[in-house]
Order: structure tokens, then C-alpha cells, then sequence
């Protein structure tokens, strides 16, 4: 992208949704703990990590957020769980694997669908660099 399109980004109404504005401060949080600890440790201590930076950084956040089906009216305890849910709008998952595989992108996708959310992050801290393991997932309302 060139310094044009990148005003042009930034002038766009969609770049300064509160969603992405939450993921910036996300992604941020994300390399500062993948930078301090590296990979090839568990989901649950990212996850901890991940969320003590982001409540350092001033946001409210939900950790495993139960996420119930509605089918055919009622409500079914069906067991799904955000990792964290940011300011109750910006859905993070959280994954140290060795690769993201399409069902990852798909689970993220199902917990927007459900909640009627907009945006979510696929966090996979099990990468040399974090920039390679983030995956931005939207879905129009």
C-alpha cells in the first residue's frame, strides 16, 4: 500500500469503527507478550498473559465467555467460549499451534455469528514472528 491509499484507509469511516480500533490495541498487546515470552508455550498462559496486557492497557475484557446456541427458540448450553471478549465487541482467539488451519478461521466465524459481533482476532502465538499469526476475521451485520 502506498502513502496515498494508506490516507485513504485512514479516511475511510470503516478504519475508525471502535472494533478496529480495539483489534490495534489487541495486536499491539499481542506482539509486546509474544516478544516478551516467544513461542512454544500453552494457549492458557498467552491467553493469561494476554489479558493482564490488555487490562494494563485499560480495556475491559471477558475471558472465557460462554456463547450459548438459540435453536428453535431455546437456548442450548452448547460449551462454546471466547478466549476473550474485548470491550464486548472484539472477539480473540487464542491458539499456540503449529500452523491455523481453516476450522480455526471457521470456529472464530461461528463465535461472531452467535454473538453478533463484528470483528475478531485468530491469535496464534506459536510463531517466530507474530506478525505471521494473526488473522483479522470480519463479518458483516
Amino acid at each position: 500500500m502506498d502513502r496515498k491509499d494508506a490516507k485513504s484507509a485512514k479516511g475511510d469511516p470503516a478504519h475508525d469503527l471502535p472494533e478496529n480500533r480495539l483489534s490495534r490495541v489487541v495486536v499491539d498487546a499481542a506482539v509486546a507478550v509474544h516478544s516478551a515470552l516467544g513461542p512454544g508455550l500453552l494457549e492458557s498462559v498467552y491467553e493469561s498473559c494476554l489479558a493482564y496486557e490488555l487490562h494494563k492497557r485499560g480495556l475491559r475484557l471477558e475471558r472465557q465467555r460462554e456463547l450459548p446456541v438459540i435453536y428453535d427458540g431455546l437456548r442450548m448450553d452448547a460449551g462454546f467460549r471466547v478466549d476473550l471478549l474485548v470491550d464486548r465487541l472484539l472477539v480473540v482467539e487464542v491458539k499456540a499451534i503449529d500452523e491455523l488451519a481453516p476450522i480455526h478461521t471457521a470456529q472464530v466465524l461461528t463465535y461472531l455469528k452467535l454473538g453478533g459481533y463484528r470483528l475478531g482476532l485468530l491469535l496464534n502465538f506459536n510463531v517466530r514472528l507474530m506478525r505471521d499469526g494473526i488473522r483479522r476475521i470480519a463479518l458483516d451485520l
